[in-house]
């Protein structure tokens, strides 16, 4: 039995236009989700397969793989909810997410000095990658962070709340070779509600992930 799926969406593909079109949603996630889902279950069979004959010869690849397959699979599985066809603009305590809104402005010093680094840190990833928002449990506080071909750099033990997709499949239909145009047309579609309630549990497991400072 296969240890991950393919979650469904949380809605149909043409929810995010005009600023994602209904072609790049369904292949991004019926093809190339699917895919790290397929790859991160296949890895797991091969190394049972090499734990039962104690053939370790493959083991750097084998570990390689199953970090980028299932890094594809959890941060696509944040992605698809970190957008809706209703978001977009700053986070206000207004449209209950101020807890959110204080911990950007305290964590980065305003909220453009936050939006400014995460679209740089998604738009300059090297090769094929992600910027991420995330909550770093020692200091409390959030950082931004860049996934490059789902590897890293990132802070072990923090935890991902908001995701930017900056691989080409996830624009290159609609926006061709202008990454940063995708970048910065992906700020209308953030649902800020569900950011919002990644960062309240990531606060409130922060004595799960981390036993000692």
């Amino acid at each position: 039995m296969a240890t991950y799926t393919l979650p469904e969406l949380p809605y149909d593909y043409a929810a995010l236009e005009p600023v994602i079109n209904p072609q790049i949603i369904e292949l991004h996630h019926d093809k190339h989700h699917a895919a790290y889902v397929k790859g991160a279950n296949d890895t797991l069979e091969q190394l049972k397969e090499a734990r039962d004959k104690e053939a370790w010869g493959a083991i750097n690849g084998l570990q390689k793989n199953l970090a980028f397959h299932l890094s594809g699979h959890i941060l696509h599985s944040i992605y698809w909810h970190n957008m809706t066809g209703d978001g977009g603009g700053e986070p206000l305590a207004a449209d209950g997410v101020g807890d959110l809104a204080d911990a950007i402005t305290e964590s980065f010093g305003s909220y453009a000095g936050f939006k400014s680094q995460l679209t740089k840190a998604a738009a300059t990833t090297q090769g094929s990658g992600w910027g991420v928002l995330a909550y770093e449990p020692v200091s409390g506080k959030l950082i931004v962070e860049q996934v490059y071909d789902h590897q890293g750099n990132v802070g072990q033990g923090s935890v991902p709340v908001l995701v930017f997709d900056a691989w080409e499949h996830a624009f290159y239909l609609q926006y061709k070779n202008q990454k940063v145009d995708f970048i910065e047309a992906m700020w209308r579609v953030v649902n800020w509600q569900d950011v919002a309630k990644r960062y309240a549990a990531a606060k409130e497991r922060a004595d799960v992930l981390l036993l000692a400072p």
